[in-house]
């Protein structure tokens, strides 16, 4: 479609009826400042040139095009961006997008003002999304956007990915990244011991014992061969250190100011010298060594090859400088030279070859090899290559990146569902202590509204039901939904405690709406506040508008997702969590509205409108467990306790608890333990008390008839 809509361009351009000029007006201004006209249409890949004065000075290319990655509603954000011809960013428009968090309430500058961070960024660099206290070593950081992060960082990675491709298909950048390799930084240095240098790895470390080496050969021809005499298989057979010399504070504080600078004199462009020291009864260079060969009995392995030292490639390091050093009479230094191509940005190893002859011509040999990785501080790290980063895109899923800027909220958010989890399977326990009870519930719903809603934005809606239910049916991928961690885990923790709790412990504990609500109308109580309930035949039949809310949506999002996510506006969450009611006033004002009710009549919005609610309690029918006890034969008939005091009127009066509608508050487990009030509990306290004052009589309380008052369920 956007190609026919580019060819009918040019063709209306080509006949006169829109004028060049015109039609880069429209973005060309914004995007590329420094061109002044469109130039010639690509179709692999698709991008359009752009002119000034005739002159090619960058491309134009939708990002939906070139690399199209689906965001949180399941589909991708495109957007046109600008490149110039090495390879920076000029500019990104955005084109179109399905987001639910912006179809309504965060306003489309700000997404304009999210990209704009762009401009400037090249292809080489590794850009990511996030917050101030996320910056991270080697990255470019840009600020996300409250309440719309998955939708941002799927479209930074849309901007990034999208312009690579472009730069690699177009050669604007050829694949390699200057040499690659790292360069070490002579102005850093750091004087310090031997003991630091080799907690730091920078000194590599290798000890074998001569039982070490003999259980190397069994098996082998050689075995037995050389082999330490009983009892000695713990001595030492070589203990050897290797150090990468270059660096300063390695270098010079192993050789000292002198040696070290007479080496680094010796040493050509491209050249790198390491030290090998060793103690022991086996040398690394070997009695063989002739001039003229090679040291036969180490190997240095590093970026895919390997390489032998020969007579020319060694020096003698006549004593070391540093503090601390253990005693090590075999020491030399021993040159890399530039045909080898050696990095020191890498990791690499020295290989000891352990020979053992067999025979008149015949030998087994051992390897042992030491890692050195020299310590990022001490490098100057090259930019990575287009195909290092084009890789480090396909084997890294981009939800990954997400999840790690975002540890700290998992941590926090994990911590909290451990703790809910602890008070719903302890909940017979807790609920025989009321203070305790009510200090963590308030504690709880403080931590939901705080931390959970304003400050992790994890507030659940319908609509979350609703792209989920499309995407089962159109393009599912866990990698969407995976894109949101909060969401992701909350969503995880729900659909379990559905099934062993039902709707209430979602509704009750972990909404922040709902919260906010009970906080609010707590306060009205201890300040005295009237409170209205409608009667119970009224209330009962106004449950059934969520419900009605809840099958209108899913009808529209039948016929258009995005549709439903603009009526699913019912729910103030967007405005009062998200936006934290910086908003339009009639959005403000209909959610402040649900507060105030709230204070004359708890979670009003939550009993009649929610549609949320709805959506869950539809799949709690399938809960695996009753766990809210009730007094059977007194519930109800005739106790109406439980039932008057139910602040969601979730109790119905014969004593039946709906857990459908049920917020797992734990006031009707509070009284059902209370034997003030609970008129079965009231009737066993006073028989125990009768039964102590006769037996403090000294009377046969055996005499007392035994009183059944009720069985629990």
């Amino acid at each position: 479609m956007r190609f026919l809509r580019t060819w009918l361009l040019l063709v209306a351009m080509g006949l006169g009826l829109l004028p060049v000029a015109a039609q880069a007006d429209d973005w060309l201004a914004t995007l590329f400042p420094e061109a002044d006209a469109l130039g010639e249409t690509h179709v692999a890949p698709p991008v359009t040139a752009l002119l000034r004065d005739g002159e090619l000075v960058g491309y134009a290319f939708e990002t939906n095009d070139i690399a199209p990655i689906p965001a949180y509603s399941g589909h991708p954000v495109n957007m046109r961006v600008g490149m110039d011809l090495q390879g920076r960013i000029t500019g990104v428009e955005v084109l179109d997008h399905s987001e639910p968090i912006m179809l309504v309430g965060i306003p489309e500058t700000v997404l304009d003002d999210f990209v704009e961070q762009y401009v400037g960024k090249s292809v080489r660099q590794k850009v990511r999304v996030g917050l101030s206290s996320q910056r991270r070593e080697g990255y470019e950081l840009v600020d996300a956007v409250s309440g719309a992060t998955v939708t941002v960082v799927v479209m930074g990675e849309g901007i990034m990915r999208s312009a690579r491709q472009v730069a690699r298909e177009l050669g604007i950048l050829e694949g390699g990244g200057g040499s690659g390799l790292a360069r070490v930084r002579q102005d850093h240095y750091e004087e310090t011991g031997w003991e630091a240098l080799r907690e730091d790895g920078a000194i590599g470390h290798l000890r074998l014992s001569r039982g070490q080496v003999d259980a190397a050969f069994v098996g082998t021809a050689a075995e037995g061969i050389d082999a330490a005499p009983a009892g000695r298989e713990d001595e030492t057979f070589i203990d050897l250190y290797v150090a990468y010399l270059n660096v300063p504070t390695i270098g010079r504080n192993l050789l000292g100011e002198a040696q070290y600078a007479q080496l680094m004199e010796t040493l050509a462009e491209g050249e790198h010298a390491l030290a090998i020291m060793a103690d022991g009864r086996y040398s690394f260079k070997g009695s063989g060594f002739v001039r003229g060969g090679i040291f036969d009995r180490i190997l240095i392995h590093h970026g895919g090859r390997s390489d032998q030292f020969r007579d020319t490639d060694y020096l003698r390091l006549w004593n070391l400088q540093i503090d601390g050093a253990p005693r090590l009479p075999e020491r030399d230094i021993f040159i890399l030279r530039e045909e080898a191509g050696f990095n020191p940005g890498l990791a690499w190893e020295l290989e000891l070859l352990v020979r053992r002859q067999v025979g008149a011509l015949d030998t087994e040999f051992a390897g042992f090899s030491v890692e050195v990785q020299v310590p990022e501080r001490f490098l100057a790290l090259p930019e990575p290559s287009l195909g290092m980063l084009e890789d480090e895109a396909a084997s890294r899923p981009l939800w990954v990146s997400v999840w790690e800027d975002r540890v700290m909220h998992i941590v926090v958010l994990g911590l909290g569902l451990a703790v809910l989890t602890l008070i719903l399977l302890f909940q017979d326990w807790l609920v025989r202590r009321p203070r305790l009870t009510h200090v963590l519930r308030t504690g709880f719903l403080l931590y939901t509204v705080v931390f959970i809603g304003w400050y992790a934005l994890a507030q659940l809606s319908v609509v979350n039901i609703l792209t989920f239910t499309n995407a089962l049916f159109t393009d599912f991928r866990w990698s969407t939904f995976l894109m949101d961690p909060m969401m992701f885990l909350l969503w995880s923790f729900v659909a379990v405690t559905l099934l062993l709790w039902g709707r209430g412990v979602y509704c009750g504990w972990l909404c922040p709406f709902g919260a906010m609500q009970e906080l609010i109308n707590t306060a009205a109580r201890k300040l005295r506040v009237p409170q209205f309930e409608l009667p119970f035949a009224v209330h009962e039949r106004l449950w059934a508008l969520k419900y009605l809310i809840l099958l209108g949506l899913f009808a529209l999002s039948l016929q258009s997702v995005g549709q439903a996510e603009v009526f699913a506006e019912v729910e103030p969450f967007k405005t009062a969590v998200l936006l934290k009611f910086q908003r339009e006033w009639g959005f403000v004002l209909y959610a402040v509205l649900l507060l105030a009710i709230s204070a004359f009549n708890q979670k009003f919005y939550c009993r009649y409108v929610c549609p949320l609610g709805a959506g869950l309690a539809i799949p709690a029918r399938l809960r695996l467990f009753d766990w809210l006890k009730r007094h059977r034969g007194s519930c109800g008939t005739p106790c109406q306790i439980c039932a008057n005091e139910c602040h969601v009127a979730a109790i119905h009066p014969d004593g039946r608890i709906n857990v459908n509608e049920c917020h797992y508050c734990l006031d009707c487990q509070l009284t059902y333990h209370d034997d003030q009030r609970c008129p079965p509990m009231v009737k066993r306290r006073k028989r125990f008390e009768k039964a102590t004052q006769l037996s403090r009589k000294g009377e046969d309380t055996r005499r007392i008839p035994a009183m059944e008052v009720g069985s629990e369920a």
